[in-house]
């Protein structure tokens, strides 16, 4: 028995996710997406996983590259997520007009972002029409400053929720 997509899809709503935008930097360009598909591989090595489409804009650019940045996006940047998703602005810049810094490997990251990792691929799996892309994280960077909390962007059952804490 097979799952269809839209099947999946509605079942994966029931699943809560922080949200990201995985950016790389290629010969000037600086391209990214939101993806929610990033989790915590290992701390010793420090290793992430992020999984991207194939034939992305994005997935392109990082396999030239070898390298990424993933910006967690706080509760105030829901904007920027929604640009980072829009495939109408995949083949434009994205970060137009976005405070954005950069780490050890020159990948751009958002400033206003709860936390910051700089990658370099160790690994990448085909997994369907998305590859999964497993990494160590060479630098990283948290915001705020101890003693502030800023809520993290939430993404449930196709909106945005607030963090009940």
């Amino acid at each position: 028995m097979t799952v269809s997509p839209d099947e999946l899809r509605i079942a994966m709503r029931a699943w809560a996710t922080g949200v990201t935008v995985v950016g790389v930097q290629h010969e000037g360009i600086l391209h990214g997406m939101t993806v929610s598909s990033f989790t915590s591989v290992s701390l010793d090595p420090p290793l992430v996983l992020v999984s991207l489409e194939m034939g992305t804009r994005t997935h392109q650019l990082v396999e030239k590259t070898g390298a990424f940045g993933v910006t967690v996006l706080g509760a105030t940047q829901q904007e920027v997520s929604n640009c980072f998703a829009n495939p109408n602005t995949d083949l434009g810049n994205r970060f137009v007009g976005r405070e954005v810094f950069s780490l050890a490997t020159g990948a751009p990251f958002i400033k206003g972002g709860l936390a910051f990792f700089d990658c370099k691929v160790l690994q990448t799996l085909p997994a369907g029409n998305h590859v999964i892309l497993i990494a160590e994280v060479v630098a990283t960077k948290i915001t705020p400053t101890e003693g502030a909390e800023i809520d993290p962007l939430i993404y449930f059952n196709r909106r945005y929720r607030q963090a009940q804490i």
